[in-house]
């Protein structure tokens, strides 16, 4: 996924609720049985961030007091997205992105996001927040508050997508305890739900030596000292082919997984963008990759030991929001339906708002996750 800003081929492409709280394919570029959302239950306690800003009260940034009410209701009825309460951070997920601007607000109103569960701000870089995300860091504290209040209420989180196809943080030399710490602590000087790695340093996990691995478990052990599970969400965005046997030297996210995926609430798994024909028939997504990326399916990833209910499908809206890889909802929500029928019910990603909205979501959703 590309930083609008930096992004040539896409260009053009609360109140925390009042409270005491790619591998592109090797020549192109990137830019749940049930039908329940989630309902996510209240940000009351936590253990100590163990920064002095994070540990009882926003630093001076912040709207001076902790989030004690988190996205949705922890009474278990149910909300405008579908579901019933469960634990927060649970599966089935669905998420859009959003980095390009629209002319308006930052975000839409809620009505036209019915049918997801989080919203995804991109990006925040190693250099600071762009795009969607930048958007959101200039608004004032009320507006931030109120913003996330409504969407909070509609059973939305609101996170923020970390990187993206232009940051190459291990490759840069960019400390992952420094980088972790600074990014936790925008997402909590931001008051937003939680934040989301979408790392795409080719060069370093191209490299197969285990430096890519190594940074990504510290990183995310990092984030997940200043927010906790439970709590704030903490989702990764890897392309498919990293979960594939191509990469058993050193494991990609097979690795990541194993060392650090109890700390991860869900994967949102691109599959697109990945070489011709890659992912666009329900049996090379749900059963048999094939291609340049064999072992790289949705049921395969799992038969590798990353649990079924971590693996949510990400698609691109539309066929011009990716380079491959794309299908339209009514084909995926066959697919989807296919994949329940496997045992699978993770949810749905997609890139890009406002390419994908209430209606593409609720085609996809199908009958297996009915509004």
């Amino acid at each position: 996924m590309h930083p609008l800003s930096s992004s040539v081929v896409y260009l053009v492409l609360g109140f925390l609720q009042l409270c005491v709280g790619v591998l592109s394919a090797p020549a192109t570029a990137r830019g749940s049985g049930k039908a329940h959302a989630d309902v996510w239950p209240a940000n009351s306690t936590w253990p100590d961030s163990g920064n002095s800003t994070a540990s009882g009260s926003w630093n001076s940034t912040s709207s001076g007091s902790w989030n004690t009410t988190s996205p949705g209701s922890s009474t278990g009825s149910p909300t405008s997205s579908g579901g019933t309460s469960s634990t927060y951070g649970s599966t089935p997920a669905f998420v859009i992105y959003t980095d390009r601007a629209t002319g308006g607000a930052v975000l839409p109103a809620v009505s036209e996001l019915e049918g997801y569960t989080v919203v995804v701000l991109s990006f925040l870089l190693v250099s600071g927040a762009a795009d969607q995300a930048a958007a959101w860091a200039a608004l004032s504290n009320d507006q931030k508050a109120a913003l996330k209040s409504e969407y909070n209420a509609a059973g939305i989180s609101v996170i923020v997508s970390a990187f993206g196809a232009t940051d190459s943080p291990t490759s840069s030399g960019a400390d992952p305890v420094e980088t972790a710490n600074t990014m936790a602590q925008w997402v909590l000087d931001n008051q937003l739900d939680g934040i989301d790695v979408d790392y795409e340093d080719l060069a370093a996990m191209n490299a197969r030596d285990g430096n890519a691995e190594a940074w990504l478990v510290t990183f995310t052990q990092t984030l997940r000292k200043k927010l906790p599970k439970g709590h704030y969400l903490l989702t990764h965005a890897p392309v498919a082919p990293w979960f594939s046997p191509v990469f058993n030297a050193t494991g990609a996210y097979l690795t990541v997984d194993q060392k650090a995926g109890d700390l991860i609430d869900w994967y949102n798994v691109q599959f697109y963008n990945q070489g011709a024909d890659m992912y666009t028939t329900c049996y090379s997504l749900l059963t048999s990759s094939g291609g340049d990326w064999p072992g790289s399916s949705l049921m395969e990833i799992a038969n590798a030991g990353v649990p079924s209910s971590k693996l949510v499908i990400g698609k691109t809206a539309t066929a011009a929001d990716g380079a491959t890889g794309f299908m339209d909802p009514q084909a995926l929500g066959v697919c989807v339906a296919q994949a329940e029928k496997l045992g699978w019910n993770a949810g749905i990603m997609t890139w890009e708002y406002p390419d994908a909205d209430s209606e593409w979501i609720k085609t996809a959703r199908g009958s297996v996750f009915p509004l």
